[in-house]
């Protein structure tokens, strides 16, 4: 099952779908119509789930951004049957903006991108989580051997 994530911005959401096996995660682009376009892009991109990302303070808490993002959650819940869940996105804004520095991408170019690349960060993150629960218990090796 594919999964689409979502970097919800105040103009701009990133986005970034997952392989069929939700294994890794790449950028597909950003919406700027809100809800109905997040589910026709999940439509166009065979999803089956969404992960939208939630940002909290570095200490947990709640800002006004968490309040709006959870919001657009709660709006995209009613709107679908599709499973639309939270993750934590802490700090995936400034790993995508060092990255994009990192590349000498131009500061124009960089506005553009941050969005879906924030997303792409977080889907990796979330797929790794869910393989990590997957598959808790890794090949163990005999040291002795």
């Amino acid at each position: 099952m594919r999964i689409l994530a979502l970097d919800y911005g105040n103009k701009r959401i990133g986005l970034a779908i997952s392989d069929e096996t939700g294994t890794i995660a790449q950028p597909v682009g950003y919406a700027t119509g809100g809800v109905t376009e997040v589910l026709r892009v999940a439509t166009e991109r065979g999803a089956g789930k969404i992960v939208v990302g939630l940002p909290r303070r570095l200490d947990g808490t709640a800002s006004e951004q968490t309040e709006r993002t959870q919001e657009f959650i709660d709006a995209l819940k009613r709107a679908t049957t599709m499973t639309v869940e939270s993750w934590d996105e802490r700090l995936t804004s400034v790993q995508a903006e060092r990255v994009l520095l990192e590349g000498d991408v131009r500061r124009v170019e960089r506005r553009q991108k941050r969005d879906q690349l924030a997303a792409t960060i977080l889907l990796q993150s979330y797929l790794d989580a869910q393989q990590e629960i997957r598959n808790p218990n890794p090949e163990i090796r005999d040291k002795s051997e």
